[in-house]
């Protein structure tokens, strides 16, 4: 019996570079945008939604690995900082993620909190995947379906 799980969604262009994102499970659409010049800015774009699913899985991998141990940290507020750096062949890279988060509670409230410091980032599934890497395969079709590139 095999682990592995997916799921998809679809993305549609409504104006030059802004794009709708229709998630499954009845998500609400989410709407993303490249800054000026090549946008308007009118959504988030793909290396904030990367920085901000960092963040998320992050704070959200934190809570759980918390309340594991009946621990009550208040409310979480987490700020972040991407930076966005040149490759070697000139090419614009999110080269680095900060993430600091903040628990309500004090330290001192909190049981395990060695334990729980310690492991929460390996039960991170996207900061983990960021930092390991992984194989993405990218197929081009024209109008007609004939792939140009890809499978």
């Amino acid at each position: 019996m095999s682990d592995t799980q997916q799921f998809s969604f679809t993305l549609e262009q409504q104006d030059d570079f802004a794009f709708l994102i229709r998630f499954d499970k009845d998500l609400p659409p989410l709407l993303a945008d490249e800054p000026p010049p090549l946008g308007k800015d009118a959504g988030p774009n793909p290396s904030r939604l990367l920085a901000a699913s960092v963040a998320n899985c992050l704070s959200a991998s934190l809570l759980f690995a918390l309340r594991k141990f009946k621990n009550n940290p208040g409310q979480i507020t987490t700020a972040v900082t991407a930076r966005m750096e040149r490759n070697a062949d000139k090419r614009l890279r999110v080269g680095g993620v900060d993430v600091v988060i903040q628990v309500d509670s004090p330290a001192e409230s909190m049981e395990h909190l060695d334990r729980v410091l310690d492991q929460f980032e390996d039960f991170c599934v996207v900061t983990q995947s960021v930092r390991d890497g992984f194989p993405v395969a990218v197929t081009v079709r024209d109008g007609t379906g004939k792939v140009l590139k890809g499978a």
